[in-house]
């Protein structure tokens, strides 16, 4: 009897175990994206939701505080996930600029999601036609130690300016600069975002003496062979009010990254769980039609997460 009663408790403590396996609770991790008036929030609300349709990753997104503080906060291991500019894991990796002498080792990438444009915006009397025409004005740079004011360092050095050429360099995030361009004191700004931009959407509806600058070919070409990480593009015409002119730019990826130390399989799902459900994304913002599984692996700038190129590797685009 003894002997049965215990033949029986093992078989309900085995179909328990197998339960709990079966319906292990998922794993939960969080996206840094950016602040909620911007694109990273956005995106990054419906990719959380793709992600955890599939059961396996709980995802949650975070409001973030643009890309430097994101690579801070994975570095720090302070986060999961995060939304950055790959020029800025370009700098963190390396060491450079703002992370001078700091390099954060512990990054690795997840995907590539879409380009980021770098929109210098000039006013039309500005005179301002060819990049070396920034020379003897007022400029805002970006705030000081953000991503924007580093991609600006990046075409200035290229160019063969200093900020010592200007009347005056402005360390000024972009709703400052644009308030510049309203009060008439600033000539040229510069805006890192995936268009349209909120912030110049705005200006350009409320003020018609401003146009974006378009860079020429040489420039572009001699930017990208300095910096591997920039790439060139188009702005349309008429994304902006007045703007009925395509625009070529300089572009850096919006991308993924996550930490060393999160576990392999744990960044599999969440990237199978991303590509996955790929359309729930696209449906829910413009700039979810610029995600491809094709370009995941463009333009990244940190070396790859195991879990993630376990999937790219399953997929065919890594060898």
């Amino acid at each position: 009897m003894k002997k049965g009663i215990i033949v029986t408790l093992v078989a309900i403590l085995a179909a328990f175990s197998f339960t709990a396996i079966a319906f292990a609770a998922p794993t939960y991790m969080s996206v840094a994206t950016g602040g909620t008036s911007g694109t990273y929030y956005a995106v990054g609300g419906a990719l959380a939701a793709a992600v955890t349709k599939d059961g396996k990753v709980q995802c949650t997104a975070e409001t973030g505080n643009a890309s430097v503080a994101n690579a801070n906060l994975i570095a720090t291991k302070g986060i999961e996930i995060a939304f950055v500019q790959n020029d800025i894991t370009y700098w963190a990796v390396n060491g450079q600029l703002m992370f001078q002498g700091k390099p954060l080792k512990n990054i690795r990438a997840v995907a590539s999601l879409y380009p980021e444009h770098v929109q210098m915006v000039v006013t039309k009397d500005s005179g301002i036609k060819k990049f070396t025409d920034l020379k003897g004005k007022r400029v805002g740079v970006g705030a000081p130690g953000s991503g924007v004011e580093g991609d600006v360092q990046a075409l200035f050095k290229v160019s063969g300016l200093k900020y010592s050429d200007l009347k005056k360099a402005d360390y000024l995030d972009f709703a400052a600069t644009a308030g510049r361009f309203k009060d008439d004191q600033i000539d040229a700004g510069f805006v890192v975002a995936g268009y349209p931009t909120a912030a110049l959407m705005d200006l350009t509806t409320t003020k018609d003496n401003v146009t974006l600058f378009s860079f020429d070919d040489a420039f572009l070409k001699k930017l990208n062979k300095e910096y591997p990480f920039f790439i060139s593009s188009t702005i349309p015409a008429n994304t902006y009010a007045g703007i009925k002119h395509a625009v070529k730019t300089p572009a850096v990826m919006a991308i993924l990254i996550t930490h060393a130390d999160v576990p392999e399989k744990d960044v599999y799902n969440f990237v199978s769980s991303m590509f996955k459900n790929l359309n729930d994304i696209k449906a829910a913002h413009a700039k979810g039609k610029e995600i491809t599984l094709k370009g995941a692996l463009d333009g990244l700038t940190a070396p790859l997460h195991p879990g993630a190129a376990k999937f790219y590797k399953e997929k065919g685009i890594l060898k």
